[in-house]
Order: structure tokens, then C-alpha cells, then sequence
């Protein structure tokens, strides 16, 4: 017979595993990003913060999607052995920590990385345009924060009206990638 209290250990266990995964998470991501700005110019920090950004758009919308999906389809490709069906199953059955995961620690991590990347290309505006304008900082800022929330904005109806295609495109990427086995 199951252990009643295992699921009960489990769920309080949830957000120290959550902490400890968002701190590596974000010490993995922020010493690479550094290590990327370091001495790069301009160019570098705007595709570094591209990629924060859009990471950030593509977890949220995976987050979302994982809430909102019907789970019937998923066991009809289970059942039938399509590549991704047990791994979308298993999204689905964990929807509630997934969402965290991918909307709350890794969008918060890139909003965070994309901040500090916003403090480099300041500067190096800064420096490249001989300014001390706290336009600048107030613009970049403003920029950043509109590109991320806009595209958010713009990806949630995909990821509520077809939460099945993002599900299931998430599924076939884990089962390539042999996760979740």
C-alpha cells in the first residue's frame, strides 16, 4: 500500500527544491552572461540580452500552456507510443510545479540577467556617446521591460489556445533529449 504521506513530504519539499534549483539556476546563467559582457562592446550585451529576453517569453509560454492543456490527447499518444506522449502526461500531472519552474524561476532569473545586461549596454552607450543622461538608463529600461512584457503578452493566447502544439513540442524536445525517463 502507498505511503499517504509521501505526496504530503514531497509537496513541502517543493519550495526548497525550487530555491536551491533557482540558485543554481541563476549562478549558472549570470556567470555565463558575465563571462560573455566581459570587455564585448555592444553588440554582444544586446544578443546576450535577446536571448534573456526571448527564454524568458518561450518559459512563460510553456508555463501557461502546461496549465491550460487537456491531458486526453496526451494519453491517447501515450497509449498508442508516441514519441512525447509519457513526457507531456508527466508535464501535464506536475502543471502546478512546471508553471513555477519555467514561469517563475526561470522568468524571474532572465528578468533579472536582462536588468544587469541592461546596466552593461547603459555604460557602454554611455561611454560610446560621451552621455550622462539618466535618459539613457530610463530608455534601455523602458525598452526592455515593454519587449518582455509585450512579447509575454503576445505568446500567451498561443499558449492557451494551442497549449496542446506547445505541450506537445516540449515533450518531443524532452524525449529527444531523453529527459524525464
Amino acid at each position: 500500500m502507498a505511503d499517504p504521506n509521501k505526496n504530503k513530504k514531497s509537496k513541502d519539499r517543493w519550495p526548497l527544491r525550487v530555491f536551491l534549483i533557482a540558485v543554481a539556476l541563476s549562478a549558472v546563467m549570470s556567470f555565463c552572461s558575465s563571462a560573455v559582457l566581459e570587455d564585448s562592446g555592444l553588440w554582444i550585451p544586446i544578443l546576450v540580452l535577446v536571448i534573456f529576453i526571448l527564454l524568458g517569453i518561450v518559459f512563460d509560454m510553456i508555463g501557461v500552456a502546461v496549465t491550460a492543456a487537456d491531458p486526453k490527447p496526451f494519453h491517447s499518444m501515450a497509449a498508442h507510443g508516441e514519441k512525447g506522449g509519457r513526457e507531456a502526461i508527466r508535464l501535464l500531472n506536475m502543471s502546478n510545479r512546471v508553471s513555477s519552474l519555467c514561469n517563475d524561476v526561470v522568468g524571474d532569473i532572465c528578468g533579472i540577467v536582462s536588468g544587469s545586461t541592461a546596466a552593461v549596454i547603459v555604460v557602454e552607450l554611455q561611454q560610446s556617446f560621451n552621455l550622462r543622461s539618466i535618459l539613457v538608463s530610463i530608455g534601455v529600461t523602458a525598452l526592455i521591460s515593454g519587449l518582455t512584457i509585450g512579447g509575454k503578452a503576445a505568446c500567451k493566447p498561443i499558449a492557451i489556445n494551442d497549449s496542446t502544439k506547445v505541450v506537445y513540442r516540449v515533450a518531443r524536445i524532452m524525449n529527444a533529449l531523453h529527459l524525464f525517463r
